[in-house]
């Protein structure tokens, strides 16, 4: 039998690399400095989108659909946001998720691949796999191979949409030759993660709740489990090995 599991796709921050909410402090530093009123919640519940996509909802929520001013509101915001963003990610800490390097190396050994997607723009995304050591060996269209930490990385300034579109999942598919969504296992810690793996028709759709969002923010959402941390998908596959689990239909 072929094997079933050809690509795990996981999203970034608070699903591989630790993130104890600075995405929405910096989210939040650059609308309290652009003059945009936005609730912390509000902030939370827009975390895996793209940043830019949620500057215009919250900027067109405050002044109007049609006001004139949003679209010069919403670039100031995002510059403002892509700035602090940056020094952040350039000047703190940062570390993977517990767990990663754990599955990262159980999926090495199994020959399947590793997509990393993000709600972030790529000269952010770089920044953070710079550090962490992941950028590595990947080419000029951020596509690795079978020795590199990971196979692929997909930001969402790289698709015509990002989450919850299932875009950037199947983008990885494409540049990675899997046909197949049945073949893939998606994970994130957000709302949107969860929504673009169900549009993308995914075989398994993972919510991680040791990241932005708890048990009871997800539950809610769509997704076939929720995991406390994402080296949990190593006994997920080691069940689908034994036959444990039946491909869906």
């Amino acid at each position: 039998m072929s094997q079933l599991i050809k690509l795990v796709v996981l999203d970034m921050a608070g699903t591989t690399v630790a993130d104890q909410h600075e995405v929405e402090a910096c989210f939040a530093e650059a609308a309290r400095m652009t003059g945009l009123e936005v609730s912390d919640e509000a902030i939370l519940a827009a975390q895996g989108l793209s940043k830019r996509f949620v500057f215009q909802l919250f900027w067109r929520e405050q002044l109007g659909e049609s006001h004139p001013d949003v679209e010069s509101r919403v670039d100031e915001s995002y510059e403002v946001f892509k700035e602090v963003l940056e020094t952040h990610y350039k000047t703190q800490p940062v570390f993977p998720t517990e767990g990663c390097l754990k599955l990262f190396s159980y999926l090495k050994q199994q020959g399947i691949q590793v997509a990393l997607t993000t709600g972030f723009y790529r000269v952010v995304t770089d920044i953070i796999l710079e550090r962490l050591g992941w950028l590595e060996g990947l080419d000029e269209n951020r596509i690795g191979n079978a020795s590199t930490i990971i196979q692929a990385s997909i930001a969402s300034d790289e698709v015509e949409q990002g989450r919850p579109a299932p875009l950037m999942i199947q983008k990885a598919m494409r540049l990675l030759g899997v046909n197949d969504p049945k073949h893939v296992i998606n994970a994130g810690d957000t709302p949107s993660d969860l929504q673009s793996g169900q549009a993308a028709g995914v075989y398994l759709n993972l919510g991680v709740t040791n990241g932005t969002h708890t048990t009871e923010q997800l539950i809610g959402h769509p997704h076939d489990a929720l995991i406390g941390s994402i080296d949990e998908i190593i006994s997920v596959l080691e069940e689908i090995k034994q036959g444990r689990l039946a491909v869906k239909d």
